[in-house]
């Protein structure tokens, strides 16, 4: 989901716009230390690459750290949507008989 929250958020993707939009999507908080190890590990991976700003007199000076998708985590994410698309098909039947 992390992932797919940066692609939708393009160049705006850094961690409180992150953190909005799953909780926007999903209805579900994400807290920022959670959210950071999620995009540690995803960058780690290299599914994501990162960026530092300018500092922002907003924000006490510090950078926002920004995101984004690279060709390895769109891969990555075309690959869950087809295993998930597979998984899903037939599965209308199967829910109306339950």
């Amino acid at each position: 989901m992390a992932l797919l929250a940066v692609a939708r958020l393009g160049d705006g993707a850094y961690g409180r716009a992150i953190r909005q939009e799953l909780a926007d999507r999903t209805g579900r908080r994400v807290s920022h230390g959670a959210s950071y190890v999620t995009l540690d590990r995803l960058e780690a991976k290299g599914y994501l690459a990162s960026t530092v700003g300018e500092p922002a007199p907003g924000r006490g000076g510090r950078p926002k750290r920004f995101f984004r998708v690279t060709p390895a985590g769109a891969k990555a994410l075309r690959d869950t949507r087809a295993a998930f698309a597979s998984l899903w098909d037939g599965m209308d039947e199967v829910l109306e008989d339950i």
